[in-house]
């Protein structure tokens, strides 16, 4: 037996797609197993499809931080922030060395996400108080490159406001 890794073994998500597309195939050329082919070639599918929804929400969560990070003036929680954006970067590495082919995808997958963390972002800012609609607009307005949402970059954090003159 070889000690290669094998597809299954390099990247779950194109052995997903792979045996899906097998499994159709062998539906077309009247394969005499007795098995639920088309099934069993979405069943493979969707847990191909389970793994990028894991992507997904992990870019949502980092996009949803971020931009509390950056436009909210509050000091806390922004620790609690930072901690969930570190997190779901370090989910995204592992599900990335896991499944190579999902990387193709990440920019596109992150554009999809990008107005659901908007929207999650105004409502938890708006819900506190701390969303002036100049933040507002300029959130609506934010892209992140794969730089931002999967590098070490965070925020700068947000210049106190002077104290009051007596």
């Amino acid at each position: 037996m070889s000690d290669a890794p094998t597809l299954y073994q390099r990247d779950f998500v194109a052995w997903s797609r792979q045996q899906a597309t097998a499994l159709r195939a062998a539906v077309r050329t009247n394969s005499n197993q007795e098995l639920d082919w088309e099934n069993l070639a979405e069943e493979i599918e969707d847990l191909g499809r389970s793994v990028r929804r894991e992507l997904r929400n992990q870019l949502t969560r980092i996009i949803h931080h971020l931009l509390k990070l950056e436009h909210s003036p509050a000091e806390n929680p922004r620790r609690g922030w930072k901690s969930s954006v570190r997190e779901a970067r370090s989910e995204i590495a592992i599900l990335l060395s896991e499944n190579p082919s999902l990387r193709s995808e990440l920019q596109r997958l992150a554009g999809e996400q990008l107005p659901e963390g908007i929207k999650l972002a105004v409502g938890d800012l708006r819900d506190y108080g701390e969303l002036s609609r100049m933040a507002e607009r300029a959130m609506r307005q934010t892209r992140y490159g794969e730089d931002r949402l999967l590098g070490d970059w965070l925020p700068p954090e947000p210049v106190p406001p002077p104290p009051p003159h007596p």
